[in-house]
């Protein structure tokens, strides 16, 4: 279902028209019916003759209500444009047309409304005057067509709907990011239903009893049910008018603006960098000493503002800004928000986030949507960092992170020294992190066996030593080690050929063996095993089972619970 917004100035028939399209009033307020005024959001929709369906929100035109208005036009992608006869283009026209230019949106149909209170020469000059208002803008050749809604004189709505399914045919598929977020535009609670929100649902699908989050604030809730066009369903796409009810959150904690997210899927963000295109109409700059509000999704908020790489944009010109949020809200590369100022209460302009996430100072910063950019000024970022930060799935350079060739050849030289220190004896593996191990594993030069890191043509004279043999026989009833000379047993044992543990010397293998009999038995029994339990399992004694479990404890393959041993972080899959 597609949805579009109407648009326009006060009293220029937008609700009317939607009326003649649906047969749905969109004004819901007692108030907007008394003064023939829409004041909020008003929501209607129909199927067309092709058997499109279509979901309208109607806005409100007057100055007062523009973040009533705002509020609506976040999550849309294409626009009925209203304009009166009667009236001609007046001042919320133009401001109505600016917004949905900085937002984004790039297709759209024009409806004269009230013809029928015009002649046909009024209506001619009319038109010529929209023609002239919409010249270089994404309406510059949109459908331009006379409509009518006045009892026994409608004209024009036909044509309007197949101007419609023209519209709907040429409109692009709303992407599926398997990354649901649903900003709410509507918020309250109905009779035996409990919380209902609405809004326009973008980026994934949301299904009955799905466990979601509403941000700002993660307030953890679950979605009992969903409409869709005043239907019940179990499942629905990005694209549509929805309505969920909302278990587990009472609507006094939610208000418009805030989103439904699945959880763990979005970084939230008070801090962003955006690019900016100030209103060639403004008389004064943009700096950081203005009062901002920006406009986000279905959201108002205070903003603060610090434009970057020079101290002022002009009128009519375009750059990068820094905003600083009251609280984190779920934002991502891409979205479209419009700025206005507070105190002078006029729009200032618009444009685009680049990154919800900048890791540069201002002073510094060169924001723009590319990933590149990204990996340049973080170094290494991980590919569900870049989802987060961008929305983009991406395939990794080296194991699981996104890096530039430059920074694994930086990494492997200083590895392949460090390596080459540390001689036949190598180093401990669990001395490297996660991004040198994943390099690593790409060195021609470099051995790894059995936790041990060392240059790939090293001779470890240890290797053969008489003592590994008897150990390894032994394993898990090893031999004591008073034969053995002190120095040898020493570096046995740095070199990782032997592992000690409570007086009790063991081969390495015998510990690698030890933890699969505990994976065995978490296998079998989830809840934990006992030492006597590992005792008769392995057939060691008491004397040496103690020990080995111990080990186990410290390696992170088990953990200790009571007289129980549980699976530990890294207990090995068998």
């Amino acid at each position: 279902m597609t949805v579009i917004a109407t648009a326009g100035h006060v009293d220029h028939g937008k609700s009317s028209l939607v009326m003649a399209l649906t047969g749905t009033h969109p004004d819901r307020l007692e108030e907007e019916r008394r003064r023939g005024l829409t004041i909020d959001l008003g929501f209607a929709h129909t199927t067309l003759p092709s058997g499109e369906e279509l979901s309208f929100i109607d806005v409100p035109g007057h100055v007062k209500f523009l973040r009533n208005m705002l509020a609506g036009v976040g999550g849309v992608t294409a626009c009925v444009f209203v304009v009166a006869a009667t009236e001609g283009w007046k001042p919320q026209s133009e401001e109505h047309l600016r917004i949905l230019q900085l937002l984004g949106i790039s297709k759209g149909i024009i409806a004269v409304t009230k013809t029928d209170l015009v002649d046909d020469e009024w209506l001619e000059l009319a038109e010529l005057e929209i023609v002239e208002h919409v010249e270089g803008t994404f309406l510059e050749d949109a459908p331009l067509i006379p409509v009518s809604t006045a009892a026994g004189s409608e004209t024009g709505l036909n044509e309007l709907q197949a101007a419609l399914d023209e519209l709907i045919v040429s409109s692009a598929v709303v992407a599926d990011r398997h990354r649901p977020r649903l900003w709410l535009d509507r918020v309250f609670a109905a009779k035996g239903s409990g919380t209902i929100s609405t809004g326009t649902l973008t980026g994934g699908r949301l299904a009955v009893d799905q466990r979601v989050t509403i941000e700002p604030g993660g307030l953890p809730a679950r979605i009992r049910g969903i409409q869709n066009a005043g239907r019940g369903v179990d499942e629905i796409g990005p694209g549509n008018r929805v309505a969920v009810n909302l278990a587990g959150v009472d609507h006094h904690q939610l208000a418009r603006g805030y989103a439904v997210v699945e959880p763990d899927r979005w970084m939230m963000t008070d801090r962003l960098d955006a690019s900016l295109e100030v209103l060639g109409s403004l008389t004064h700059d943009v700096s950081r000493r203005g009062a901002y509000v920006a406009y986000f999704g279905s959201g108002e908020h205070s903003v603060k503002l610090r434009v970057l790489g020079t101290e002022a944009l002009a009128p009519g010109a375009e750059g990068s800004v820094r905003l600083f949020l009251p609280q984190a809200l779920p934002l991502l590369p891409g979205d479209r928000f419009v700025l206005r100022e507070s105190g002078r209460d006029e729009t200032v302009g618009g444009g685009e986030i680049l990154d919800i996430a900048p890791v540069l100072r201002a002073s510094r910063a060169q924001p723009d949507r590319s990933i590149d950019r990204l990996v340049r000024e973080r170094g290494w970022v991980t590919v569900a960092d870049i989802e987060q930060l961008t929305g983009e799935v991406v395939e990794p350079t080296i194991a699981e992170w996104l890096t530039t060739s430059e920074a694994i050849a930086e990494m492997a030289a200083a590895l392949q020294v460090r390596v080459d220190d540390a001689g036949p004896a190598g180093a401990d593996l669990a001395s490297f992190d996660e991004r040198e191990r994943a390099v690593l594993e790409t060195l021609e030069g470099v051995a790894i066996e059995s936790g041990r890191v060392a240059p790939a043509d090293a001779v470890d004279p240890f290797v053969d030593h008489p003592f590994l043999a008897i150990l390894l026989d032994g394993m898990f009833a090893p031999p004591a080690s008073d034969d053995v000379d002190r120095g040898e047993l020493r570096e046995l044992i740095r070199r990782g050929h032997v592992v000690q543990r409570d007086g009790v010397h063991f081969h390495r293998d015998a510990i690698e063996a030890a933890a699969l009999v505990a994976a065995g038995l978490l296998g079998a029994s989830p809840d934990g095993f006992t030492v006597a339990q590992f005792r008769d399992a392995t057939g060691a004694s008491r004397k040496y089972a103690l020990p080995l479990v111990a080990e186990l404890d410290a390696r992170g393959i088990t953990r200790r619970r009571d007289d129980l041993r549980i699976a530990g972080p890294r207990l090995p899959e068998l």
